[in-house]
């Protein structure tokens, strides 16, 4: 007899199976490895032990564990949510929990679940929901694809959905917190009203958040509406879609990516089960991170305006730069995917079989703008390309555009690259990866420190202000925990430094933390008179033998500083 649900859990799965569903695995012994899905990397260190039931990244993690440790990691909760998506995994039914004793983020959850569920009902049941299931159908959805995607329906009433919620034992504060109502206080109104429904979850299928559209060809208002960030769902960390393409994406060895949630949901309905959506927003680093566990080919299939600046052409770049091999679906005039579904199907996978490389697109752009026998057309064309020829790693690759350029344009390749060499080389993607490098010692302190505070909070206690201003960039982070500032209130920013710091691989025993955080601010404070008294001494060879007087106070500035880096 099994002692635990966790017992059962591991019983009944098994950790290749969990991991395969973020992880592309391979075969390597008696053990399977992959690149590290918890930081950058070109050579697989991450290994899988089936016969242990554990895995391990030997690179730049340094971290391993069971099932419910990955599960921590790479969905970002805390244990019981783990238990929760590892038991739901298995089919294993867990005890329900005291509400007190149950987690935020758990309540939220169920929060947007029952939500889910109440828009479904509405759509299957009410009068407006007959009416909203012959546009689906008008549409070219399907009763199955409905009941995949969870469709439903908000009904118009000012607070149907609060006023159930409410009634089943949740506050009017959670459900602002959850994003399915608004309002203050115990005044609790509806988010979403008279709007079709599409729940968005998780990679693990979880729902977190909703997007809504409206129908019916009298409603002015806005087209679409989406949940607020919250606690559970942050747009730029989401690709819709994802919880039910990972599989054909792994099968088929590449995603396509358009913008709307229909587009997403007819592709899946007519085979294209491996295609998803950035659901509005440009492509950021955190949703190319979740693609790349399960592959580095990319096709994009929205609108491709490639001005400068726009969305797009910054979320392909990122694309490009994250080492994706990033392919053009060219879609017909003022058509998306969902329009060319509806009217032809096999179109839809014509197109993509005829998906242009991102470079070729690129050089097709530039030529139907400008005339490639005109002077002035010549070096349009040129400064079009010359950035998109650069942001090339591999050297191949580049030196094939260059000669293909210098042939359009009918100029030697010497032209070519004396002319881009002149291109400037700052980053033109505005959101990037870190890049890695070697850090500096200061650096290196200031992180440990900072990450001692994070890991253990009570040592804060122990801090000064002065101390925490020189732990540099994470400063302000730390500065807002000691002050008492929630984890929901800081910025984007200080959540990203705090994930980070957390992952930092323990170096000290629990009981030396004090002691190793006073050591890391010693030496910053060490660093920091040191740095002052070589400027002070780069400031005395600069005086001329008039300035005496500055000289005899640069000096006695140097003496204090001398005796302080005694006194450390």
């Amino acid at each position: 007899m099994l002692n635990s649900p966790i017992d059962e859990i591991k019983n009944k799965l098994d950790i290749l199976d969990v991991i395969r569903e973020y992880v592309t695995l391979e075969k390597a012994g008696s053990n399977y490895r992959a690149l590290c899905p918890f930081h950058s990397e070109k050579s697989p260190s991450f290994f899988v032990s089936p016969s242990r039931q554990i895995w391990r990244c030997f690179g730049g993690c340094n971290d391993g564990g069971d099932m419910f440790k990955f599960i921590m990691r790479i969905e970002g909760v805390e244990f019981a949510d783990a238990l929760r998506i590892l038991a739901k995994k298995a089919g294993v039914k867990l005890q329900k929990q005291d509400p007190e004793k149950e987690s935020k983020k758990k309540r939220l959850s169920d929060i947007c679940d029952l939500s889910a569920l109440f828009f479904e009902k509405q759509l299957q049941n009410s009068l407006k929901g007959k009416k909203v299931r012959e546009y689906l159908q008008k549409r070219g959805f399907k009763d199955s694809s409905i009941k995949l995607w969870r469709i439903g329906y908000a009904p118009m009433a000012k607070d149907s959905l609060s006023r159930f919620l409410i009634g089943e034992g949740y506050t009017s504060k959670e459900l602002f917190e959850a994003g399915v109502s608004v309002g203050k206080g115990n005044s609790c109104f509806d988010r979403f009203r008279g709007r079709l429904m599409f729940p968005i979850s998780n990679i693990s299928g979880q729902v977190v958040g909703f997007g809504g559209r409206v129908v019916f060809e009298n409603d002015e208002r806005a087209k679409y509406m989406n949940s607020p960030s919250t606690p559970l769902y942050d747009k730029s960390t989401i690709l819709y879609g994802m919880d039910k393409a990972k599989v054909g994406i792994r099968r088929d060895k590449f995603a396509v990516m358009v913008e709307g949630y229909t587009d997403v949901i007819l592709s899946h309905q007519e085979g294209y089960a491996n295609t998803v959506s950035s659901s509005g927003t440009a492509l950021t680093s955190f949703q190319l991170q979740i693609l790349r566990r399960y592959t580095e080919d990319l096709f994009t299939a929205f609108d491709m305006d490639f001005a400068g600046g726009s969305a797009t052409k910054k979320g392909v770049d990122l694309a490009r730069k994250a080492g994706f091999d990033v392919k053009v679906v060219i879609m017909p005039e003022k058509m998306d995917p969902a329009d060319l579904i509806l009217s032809d199907p096999k179109k839809w996978e014509d197109k993509i079989k005829n998906a242009s490389s991102v470079m070729e697109f690129y050089f097709e752009n530039a030529l139907s703008l400008y005339d490639k026998n005109d002077p002035k057309g010549k070096r349009k064309i040129a400064e079009q390309l010359f950035p998109e020829i650069k942001m090339i790693e591999n050297s191949i690759e580049r030196s094939h555009y260059v000669s293909k350029l210098a042939d359009i344009l009918g100029v030697s390749e010497e032209s070519v690259l004396e002319e881009m060499s002149r291109v400037k080389t700052e980053k033109q993607v505005s959101e990037k990866e870190p890049q890695s490098k070697i850090k500096s010692k200061r650096s290196m302190l200031e992180e440990r420190a900072a990450s001692i505070c994070i890991k253990n909070r009570a040592v804060l206690s122990e801090m000064k202000e002065e101390d925490i201003s020189l732990l540099g960039e994470f400063a302000p982070l730390i500065s807002n925990l000691y002050t008492g500032v929630s984890e929901e209130k800081l910025s984007d920013k200080e959540k990203s430094a705090l994930d980070y710091l957390s992952v930092i691989p323990d170096q000290t025993d629990s009981e030396d933390v004090v002691k190793e955080l006073e050591s890391c601010v010693k030496e910053i404070k060490k660093m920091n008179i040191k740095n002052k008294l070589i400027e002070i001494e780069e400031k005395i060879k600069q005086l001329d033998e008039t300035q005496t007087e500055e000289e005899d106070r640069l000096i006695k500035e140097a003496q204090n500083y001398s005796k302080k880096l005694q006194n450390i």
